[in-house]
């Protein structure tokens, strides 16, 4: 790996976490496609380094995001509960599956989450309700403080059953495409449990880091995780994370989704398009 290449993977990565940070998605779904479209790197090491890349945005954003009371721990200990037990099995099946359909199955996740943000746009706090039964025997509501709004928001989880179902789905898909599948935490979040874009956000960025742990050193054992790329991936990404934790308190939450979705929505079609060997 060159000079001028690390250099380069440096500076994708500050996009990919400062990107991860704020929609709580992981720097993974930025950090594989650029290293196997910019920089030519197999998709299994791309992977490897991604693992890296998701604890990395976890450990740059998560404290922040705790101290600034966003990030709901007891809704996030439960939910990894599944998404830990997926996250083993998903390591386990990526050794027998194809690369190219690594990349279709990492663009579909890509489209999916981008269609999701978008029927999310007009809403900024879901309506609050009364928890449902089952949330409110685990304890599973609370509020933060919104500066945009300039008021406490008061939250409680809804259909936990479905919840707890998506992000065993979604550690699936974290060990299997190495991106933390946070897209699908905070559509578990903030899809099925209705809890506010923000707390799905800062609870998604403290999850991933855990799940993707999970599956790291299945990624290590067969040698997945090239330092040359890991390090300026893992600096990047770190330095991007610690910035974006530091906006997203100061942002609406129909700014973060009119930010993110043309970026999922580009990065979605030219992974499809590797994935089924066609150039765009």
């Amino acid at each position: 790996m060159t000079v001028s290449a690390s250099l380069g993977i440096f500076i994708v990565s500050l996009a990919a976490g400062l990107v991860g940070a704020l929609s709580g998605v992981g720097g993974g779904i930025v950090v594989i496609p650029a290293l196997t479209i910019l920089f030519g790197v197999d998709v299994r090491l791309a992977i490897g380094a991604s693992i890296v890349s998701v604890i990395a945005t976890s450990s740059g954003a998560a404290a922040a995001y705790v101290r600034d009371r966003m990030t709901d721990m007891r809704i996030g200990m439960f939910l990894e509960l599944a998404t830990t037990s997926g996250a083993i099995a998903g390591a386990l099946l990526a050794a027998v599956v194809a690369p190219g359909l690594l990349l279709v199955l990492l663009g579909i996740v890509l489209l999916f989450s981008a269609a999701q943000q978008v029927l999310r746009l007009g809403e900024e706090v879901p309506p609050v309700g009364e928890p449902s039964a089952l949330a409110a025997r685990l304890g599973l509501a609370g509020s933060y403080p919104d500066r945009q709004l300039g008021r406490e928001v008061q939250y409680a989880a809804r259909r936990v059953p479905l919840g707890f179902a998506l992000m065993g789905f979604a550690g699936l898909v974290s060990g299997l495409l190495g991106i933390g599948s946070g897209a699908l935490k905070v559509l578990a979040m903030d899809g099925a449990m209705r809890l506010p874009m923000k707390v799905s956000s800062a609870t998604s960025n403290f999850m991933i880091g855990v799940t993707a742990a999970a599956s790291a050193g299945i990624y290590l054992g067969r040698g997945d995780v090239d330092p040359t790329i890991a390090a300026p991936v893992a600096l990047g990404v770190l330095a991007g994370a610690t910035v974006g934790a530091r906006l997203l308190p100061r942002l609406s939450n129909r700014g973060v989704r009119l930010i993110f979705v043309p970026v999922l929505v580009a990065i979605g079609l030219e992974t499809l398009a590797r994935g089924f060997g066609v150039g765009l």
